[in-house]
């Protein structure tokens, strides 16, 4: 590849380079049974059960069709040994699998969490075996798959034969050699916890808790392959975080509601309604993110003149395809009678489409993207974009580059406060503007934090990533915490009466209430997780390789975002956590707290250890030499940026504290003047209870030491 550009795993991984300079360099409303499972899909011609297994050997078929067809051009496009027919056959093969498995799993779960209506006390308890069975056998298939390819793409992605791979010694050699493995490993992983989850709990909490793990499981090879690397890779990468995990929802709901209609049971019209609405948000999702993937892989060239441009055109299309018939289904007069035989054309032709497109999309894996070949600066490799001009003051202003993972965050939160804002003044109840500002303002100033010229070159020089961490680990999360959304959706949500089916209100309280949140929230272990983050972020490999590839960077943002977020809101946030702390404690932790800021800058001032040193050296900045410098200068933002937020917390707790005795004392003010407090009355029972009990003892009018 031109520009330096690493090897790339004609399996979207990337080789991992020998050398380091090389690295851088690359209880339910029932639900209807229907008469016949093949209706209305067989019409007598095919069995109910056997269309899952139609559709997974449509995908199969495309995918091992494409690989057959391109046999050793892939590889030889990238300067890398052919393994031969059986290995690129079975890593195609097993990356349907995954899809597929991965697909109904994170559908299936989402199914049983959010859109199966279930009524009675029980609403928020998952079934053992209409709920939880198809996560089950869908886990399981995607663990055996994710484990076998750790050895069949450790040997795809370095050329060697699948049997020479599982000789002794070599199979350890090819995993650590490329990334690929080392991504199925993660997901193998998370997926395991998912088996456990799915086999031993039925908490609605778990599940939501394991469909969160079924996200980052899908995404782990997705990340480190064609979207890793290149210049805009930072627009791809984070067009693939949010679409990934949209076509996961959208794809596997249909496929849960296709397979349940198989076995003879129709959704309720509330499940179709919630399902709808999921249709809605996750089909522009997925299609806006195969539309930005398609920009920053072709880089400018004609879709029409390669084969990864026919593959992206393909894949638009069938989800155009699938919007018609998703519009088709929905237009009124239709969606009411969504149960019926409509609802089973519509989910029969989605599941046909969609099976299509994962076959095409494994089929891509097999396909060097133009991207690959486009000469590169090791800038553009590590950031996707160019920073070598000097940071002046204007340049950290005015040269803004959108960060989308952020700036998607903070608008859909932003909305969806908003829209419960509106809610509550509809319904003629009140709520305060400044806790509205107070979130609008936390937002914007993430977005400003991280699209702006700081947010660019942030990564590119330590004391400008040091602004950076402050701002999204103290500034950003006081603004959010003053907000209060936890209080806004509890009060913007109506409480489900009686048997009535689970909403959103008692999935907010069902995640207030259980255990582990609980313990992510209990003050000692939220203090220390926020005064030792430095230390192990900056201290240790962890910060260099955050900083070498962009998931891992935004993972590192996010990381000190809720952090933040969690210390702030048990400091001076609105909410009620789970532990609510007197205001003596509140001021003991941000006192606390202060010391290990001001040591952690002064021992990054005093290090003569250059941090993430190889890193920036690579960058090879115009604008920055002297790298003990930058760092000296970064450790006194440290110091400085990190006591002055403290103080100021302080200064707003001390403040919160003399309001809250105020408000107390006028309280008690009130009761006393409508004759509403009895506590003095209460006292004064107690001292004439004294008095007669003295008086029986030693006699009316002597005192007890009179003789």
């Amino acid at each position: 590849m031109s520009g330096g550009v690493p090897a790339t795993n004609v399996q979207w991984g990337l080789q991992r380079p020998d050398s380091e300079v090389e690295t851088c360099v690359s209880t339910r409303l029932p639900e209807t049974v229907l008469p016949s499972p093949s209706v209305p899909f067989s019409s007598g011609k095919l069995p109910g059960r056997a269309v899952p297994w139609l559709l997974g050997l449509i995908a199969a078929g495309v995918a091992v069709g494409a690989a057959v067809a391109m046999g050793r051009r892939g590889y030889a496009e990238l300067s890398r040994d052919y393994p031969g027919l059986l290995t690129a056959v079975a890593s195609t093969g097993l990356w349907v699998v995954v899809q597929l498995a991965a697909t109904v799993c994170v559908g299936a779960l989402f199914h049983a969490a959010f859109l199966r209506v279930r009524t009675g006390s029980d609403r928020l308890l998952l079934d053992p075996w209409s709920d939880l069975r198809m996560v089950r056998v869908s886990s399981t298939v995607w663990l055996l798959a994710s484990v076998l390819l750790i050895a069949v793409d450790g040997a795809d992605a370095n050329g060697y034969p699948l049997l020479q791979a599982l000789a002794p010694g070599a199979l350890g050699y090819l995993v650590q050699a490329s990334y690929l493995p080392g991504a199925w490993i993660v997901s193998a992983f998370l997926v395991a916890i998912i088996v456990i989850t799915s086999n031993f709990s039925r908490s609605w909490a778990v599940a939501v808790f394991s469909l969160g793990l079924g996200f980052a499981a899908l995404l782990a090879p997705f990340l480190v392959t064609q979207v890793l690397v290149g210049p805009n890779h930072d627009f791809g990468g984070d067009a693939t975080i949010f679409g990934v995990p949209a076509t996961a929802v959208f794809f596997g709901t249909t496929a849960v509601l296709l397979f349940r209609l198989l076995g003879g049971h129709r959704p309720s019209a509330a499940t179709v309604r919630r399902y709808r609405r999921v249709c809605a948000v996750c089909w522009p999702v997925s299609l806006g993110s195969v539309l930005v993937v398609a920009w920053f892989e072709l880089d400018g060239t004609a879709p029409l003149s390669t084969p990864t441009g026919w593959c992206f055109l393909a894949e638009a299309g069938l989800l155009a395809a699938l919007g018609l018939n998703l519009l088709a289904w929905s237009r009124p007069g239709r969606a009411q009678a969504g149960t019926g035989l409509r609802f089973g054309r519509y989910v029969r032709g989605a599941g046909l489409l969609m099976a299509l497109f994962v076959g095409v999309n494994v089929a891509m894996t097999r396909i060097p993207p133009p991207q690959f070949f486009v000469s590169s600066s090791i800038m553009e490799l590590f950031f996707g974009y160019d920073v070598s001009v000097a940071p002046t003051p204007a340049v950290l202003t005015l040269d803004w580059r959108l960060n989308t993972l952020f700036a998607v965050l903070s608008a859909a939160a932003v909305a969806v406060y908003l829209v419960g804002v509106i809610r509550l003044r509809r319904r003629g109840d009140k709520w305060p503007w400044g806790r509205t500002v107070s979130w609008v303002l936390g937002w914007f100033a993430v977005v400003c934090t991280t699209s702006s010229g700081l947010g660019q070159y942030a990564d590119a020089a330590f004391s400008l990533h040091m602004i950076l961490h402050m701002s999204l680990n103290m500034l950003c999360p006081v603004l959010l915490v003053m907000g209060g959304p936890v209080t806004l959706a509890l009060r913007a949500t109506k409480a489900s009466k009686g048997s009535a089916p689970a909403g959103a209100h008692e999935w907010v309280n069902a995640f207030l209430h259980w255990p582990l949140f609980r313990h992510l929230y209990n003050p000692l272990w939220v203090f220390i997780e926020f005064v030792s983050s430095y230390y192990v972020l900056y201290f240790t490999p962890l910060f260099e390789q955050a900083m070498r590839y962009h998931w891992a960077h935004q993972l590192f943002n996010l990381h000190l975002l809720v952090v933040g977020y969690l210390f702030y809101s048990l400091v001076i946030g609105v909410d009620m956590p789970p532990r609510p702390l007197p205001h003596i404690a509140k001021l003991g932790m941000v006192l606390a707290a202060m010391p290990f800021h001001a040591f952690f800058g002064v021992a990054v001032m005093s290090s003569t250890a250059i941090i993430a040193e190889q890193f920036y050296l690579y960058l090879g900045r115009p604008w920055l030499t002297d790298l003990h410098a930058d760092q000296y200068l970064g450790g006194g933002i440290a110091w400085a940026a990190g006591e002055i937020p403290l103080l100021v917390v302080v200064l707003a707790l001390l403040a919160q504290w003399s309001a809250q005795d105020k408000r107390r004392s006028r309280r008690i003010d009130r009761h006393l003047d409508a004759g509403m407090d009895e506590s003095f009355s209460a006292y004064n029972d107690m001292l004439a209870s004294l008095s007669e009990r003295q008086n029986f003892h030693h006699g009316p009018g002597r005192l007890p030491d009179e003789r």
